[in-house]
């Protein structure tokens, strides 16, 4: 690992995007501060910004990181050229998260410790709680798998090595879905995966989602099957 890379895909996520670079820069600092041997290891963060509207290149642009912009509305490509502009960079090993997402401060510290690994599929923790029920906080809990050796795969929070990344064929151009497609094929290959717990990222508990069938449509199904399930009962009381 001589140069770590992190690929931020942002589709009009002005609201956010400080947060994940104020994160990011906070855990590149305690990677220097904590780990003597990472002295030598470059970290660059690229923001890549899809189809933005509003002022996010704006709020990108007080940071020291690099920008590129496409319009592409498709979460696998606009990662996939966010991760081929930081191969060109010289970037070998590559993270992946999310503009609405904070890593922990010891995201990178923890890469560097769970080395030798092709993939590392990390866990991420809900931002806040309060707009969803508390029915839905514990269906959530019980099903989230937060311990080492866990199967969770989240873009906000997925790193591999650059040769890897090349060998696996990248991304698929998919509007969602394209973090779990590029494990699975790992897993197929042989690679080792890491699963870790230790590896962690906060994510924002949204409802409303930037793809289709994403982290935010997943809370939402979760909510809505405890509204109705609540609707429910309450009309049964009404007619018993």
């Amino acid at each position: 690992m001589k140069k770590i890379g992190v690929v931020i895909p942002a589709c009009n996520e002005e609201e956010e995007i400080a947060h994940c670079l104020q994160a990011l820069e906070l855990a590149r600092q305690k990677f220097y501060q904590d780990m003597p041997q990472s002295q030598t290891i470059e970290i660059q963060v690229l923001v890549v910004m899809d189809s933005c509207t509003d002022a996010t290149a704006e709020k990108v642009n007080t940071y020291n990181v690099l920008t590129i912009s496409c319009d592409y509305r498709c979460v696998g490509k606009t990662r996939d050229l966010g991760i081929q502009h930081l191969i060109e960079q010289g970037c070998d090993w590559i993270c992946c998260t999310d503009a609405d997402s904070r890593v922990h401060p010891d995201w990178f510290k923890n890469m560097l410790l769970h080395q030798p690994t092709h993939v590392i599929c990390g866990v991420v923790e809900i931002a806040q709680w309060e707009h969803l029920s508390i029915d839905t906080r514990q269906d959530y809990l019980r099903h989230y798998q937060d311990r080492m050796g866990h199967r969770h795969i989240h873009g906000a929070n997925l790193c591999f090595r650059a040769s890897s990344y090349k060998v696996l064929g990248g991304f698929k151009p998919m509007p969602c879905h394209e973090d779990v497609d590029l494990v699975k094929r790992a897993e197929k290959m042989g690679l080792h995966i890491t699963w870790s717990n230790q590896l962690r990222v906060m994510t924002s508990s949204r409802l409303i989602s930037r793809v289709c069938e994403g982290f935010s449509q997943f809370l939402w199904s979760i909510e809505r099957q405890n509204q109705d399930n609540k609707s429910s009962t309450k009309y049964l009381r009404k007619i018993i």
